[in-house]
């Protein structure tokens, strides 16, 4: 018997009412039955993950087929801000999630401040709620990255097998960094960076609970598949007009595929700061206090301990534990 504890009140009841549906009272035994149940978790699980990030992209898609040009782009920043809000209001993320989506805001529009002002891409004028020439929802965009990566984080209670250390992981995180502004003055060394990030996390593998069973994937093979995935997004948001490309200003077409290994690399950059602020853990370790979470929520105190009857495993992120052994930070 394990417990399963999830961050938010509102989780906790999607999530026992999902096992009532799933498993409708007792054990699903056939192999067909065990891998439709499965790839259903998994996907709805994804789904989730993908909350912020997916309905930002549903309202550029609306707000480009509704929204005046000179409105647009204060318009989807107030969206932003305002599914921003309704995540915490809602219990679907939690403060400290938020913290996590607030650094990649600051790093992200950072970024975008100097790839506009070097051409790399450019918006669309008008607007006030803009920081030298760059609208604010741009910073959610990357923030939408960072959501999905902390969620997906506990949601799947990831654990690792020969995680780089995290000083290593730094290093090449700050140089991919650096790179992207680096690269207009000085020779890119994007190739380089790459073939550091294949030797870093050549060995290293995730575990990946979904409902009752537990897969391992490369984590390389997970970073090019969220990579791939951004990169059709950005074909959305930029068909949408949230910005574009300078090949796409006379007419719109397809993002360049090479903009996956850009994605790939910034996905480096997203791995070395939530692996910074939750610190990766070895397959078969418990989480610790310091990476509990409080669940939010008039029935929180009571919702929070979720027995499973699946096989013993590792023990899931806790939402609110008795103090245990370690801490980590």
């Amino acid at each position: 018997m394990t417990v399963r504890s999830l961050s938010t009140a509102v989780e906790a009841r999607i999530d026992r009412a999902a096992r009532r549906l799933l498993d409708a009272g007792h054990q699903p035994h056939r192999p067909v039955r065990l891998f439709v149940t499965e790839f259903l978790v998994f996907g709805a699980k994804q789904a989730w993950a993908c909350a912020f990030g997916a309905l930002l992209l549903g309202s550029m898609a609306v707000a480009h087929g509704t929204v005046p040009a000179a409105f647009r782009n204060d318009v989807l920043t107030v969206v932003a801000v305002l599914l921003q809000l309704g995540m915490l209001v809602f219990g679907l993320e939690t403060i400290r999630e938020l913290r996590v989506v607030l650094l990649f805001h600051v790093v992200g529009t950072a970024m975008e401040v100097f790839k506009t002002h070097m051409g790399s891409w450019s918006y669309e004028p008008g607007g006030v709620l803009v920081v030298a020439g760059v609208p604010l929802f741009s910073g959610f965009m990357y923030g939408a990255v960072g959501s999905y990566m902390v969620r997906v984080y506990r949601l799947f209670d990831l654990r690792f097998d020969r995680y780089p250390r995290q000083w290593l992981l730094a290093v090449v995180a700050a140089g991919v960094y650096l790179n992207f502004f680096g690269h207009h003055f000085l020779p890119d060394a994007r190739w380089v960076l790459l073939a550091l990030v294949v030797l870093l996390f050549a060995r290293t593998s995730m575990h990946v609970r979904i409902h009752r069973a537990t897969m391992r994937m490369p984590v390389l093979v997970a970073m090019g598949l969220v990579a791939v995935f951004i990169w059709f997004a950005e074909n959305v948001a930029t068909w949408a007009g949230a910005w574009r490309y300078p090949a796409q200003l006379a007419v719109w077409q397809p993002v360049a595929p090479t903009k996956i290994v850009a994605w790939f690399l910034l996905l480096t950059i997203s791995v070395a700061l939530v692996t910074w602020l939750y610190p990766a853990l070895p397959s078969g370790s418990a989480r610790s206090t310091a990476d509990s979470r409080r669940l939010r929520g008039p029935r929180a105190a009571g919702a929070h301990r979720l027995p499973s009857s699946g096989p013993p495993g590792p023990r899931p992120l806790a939402a609110n534990p008795q103090p245990s052994a370690t801490e980590r930070t």
